[in-house]
């Protein structure tokens, strides 16, 4: 009887343990079934670790970007297209691990929890994708950096949808240059510089620095200060000015002009927690989301008790400070938002093999990042910025809001980061823009002009 007992009892903990690897493996193929099902070595979506299996992607004007045909997958008909947006879309390996290809690539074979991806076999490609860019501006913007390394980003800053994202350099997936890898100019090829470079931000930085001090120190728009060239903390070396700005300049013209001295002035009374606290509420240590999937780099952002000159290069932006430039594409376009920063999104919508569309929900958030009073100030200051010192012959009809940066890698001006970032305020244009240029000598000489002919093209539509 005891001997039944003991069979009986081991009878029920061989079921109990059946029933839950039952329930493990149900959980397991529930969450990670898509995973799985996208691994290379499944031949109904890889052919040699090439994608093949996949939907059409469409840009906004429903140009194609890349499709699968006959079983391959094929890019744009244009040379140049293929270049532009090859960092956004993808290559056929998954290198590029920002693009969609790669990031939503179970969505685009529609992979199921039902059918797995049997729609592949029945109709020999997945789900279309349609995407914000228009490739034809992303075009010229690759054109624009005329084969430098860097990158251009522009947002629609009130719906957060990307119309224009480009890295560079790039290369042509139809035609692989022989000697990539091997080769100084593709250095960092499968890196998406808009979303994953990390640069010293240089100047652009004091808008953090001035929405800071904005938000801290009341009669910041009272007070002047004497700039002789440079400016020399209590303990620490010289913080250089780029110029002598004189006796009394105030805080509009402090940023026009980015005054070196003035900005670190401003960063050692405001002190590390002011900073930091700043610079924490407007995302620098946190990533970009783009369209709930792809991330970019998080930033970097780190005092830890710091000398006064530390504090002082920080709050010019030539600290230890590092961005990827959609961190700062999100901050002016939080200013030209009232201080909204709403989700940026690539992703227009999907539809299934017979057209339908597919109603994929994408993220909708929207982030009060900057008070609204002091995002007001900021776009005025902006505004104060191409008005006073880069000029509106430079930029016709865009009546811009702007800040260049200048950031020293070393010495020589020629290794420089131009940056050139900010908006269009124009409520039926609602656009913010970065644009990085490596090697790039001055922000506002180097960069701006680029800015000006992409959106010029983003205008004439």
């Amino acid at each position: 009887m005891k001997m039944i007992a003991k069979r009986g009892i081991f009878l029920w903990i061989l079921s109990a343990l059946f029933v839950a690897g039952i329930v493990f493996l149900a959980v397991s193929f529930v969450s990670h079934g898509s995973e799985w099902a996208m691994k290379n070595y499944n031949q109904h979506l890889y052919h040699n670790g090439e994608l093949i299996g996949a939907g059409t992607i469409y840009d906004s004007k429903d140009r194609v970007l890349a499709e699968t045909v006959k079983g391959k997958r094929v890019y744009s008909e244009n040379a140049t297209t293929r270049k532009s947006t090859l960092h956004t879309v993808g290559d056929p390996k998954n290198f590029i691990s920002t693009g969609v290809q790669s990031t939503f690539d179970s969505k685009l074979t529609g992979y199921n929890l039902m059918f797995g991806v049997y729609n592949i076999e029945r109709y020999g490609r997945g789900n279309d994708m349609k995407l914000t860019i228009d490739s034809e501006l992303c075009n010229t913007a690759y054109n624009a950096l005329g084969g430098r390394k860097g990158t251009i980003g522009i947002v629609n800053y009130k719906t957060g949808e990307i119309v224009c994202s480009v890295s560079s350099p790039s290369y042509d997936v139809e035609d692989v240059p022989a000697n990539m890898e091997n080769n100084d100019y593709y250095e960092g090829v499968y890196i998406n510089r808009l979303l994953s470079a990390q640069y010293v931000p240089g100047s652009t930085f004091k808008l953090v620095t001035a929405i800071c001090a904005i938000e801290n120190i009341p009669d910041i728009y009272n007070r002047t200060w004497v700039c002789n060239g440079g400016f020399t903390p209590k303990k620490g070396v010289e913080i250089e000015c780029n110029a002598n700005h004189g006796s009394s300049i105030n805080f509009n013209d402090a940023l026009a002009k980015s005054c070196n001295s003035v900005f670190a002035q401003l960063a050692i009374e405001l002190g590390e927690d002011k900073l930091t606290a700043t610079a924490k509420e407007l995302g620098i240590g946190s990533a970009v989301k783009i369209s709930g999937e792809i991330e970019s780099f998080e930033g970097k952002f780190k005092l830890n008790n710091a000398a006064d000159d530390l504090l002082g290069w920080t709050g010019i932006g030539q600290g230890e400070t590092r961005l990827a430039p959609i961190t700062m594409l999100r901050i002016v376009s939080a200013i030209a938002n009232g201080g909204t920063a709403v989700s940026f999104n690539i992703v227009d919508d999907f539809a299934n093999q017979a057209g339908k569309a597919l109603n994929i929900t994408l993220p909708t958030n929207k982030v009060e990042m900057i008070d609204a009073n002091t995002a007001a100030k900021m776009k005025n200051m902006m505004r104060y910025n191409v008005e006073k010192q880069y000029g509106d012959g430079s930029y016709p009809g865009l009546n811009l809001c702007a800040k260049s940066g200048t950031a020293q890698i070393d010495s020589y001006d020629s290794h420089n980061i131009a940056w050139f970032t900010g908006f269009m305020d124009d409520e039926s244009r609602p656009y913010a823009f970065v644009v990085v240029i490596e090697n790039g000598n001055s922000g506002s000489q180097t960069a701006g002009p680029v800015a000006n002919q992409v959106l010029q093209a983003l205008v004439a539509g």
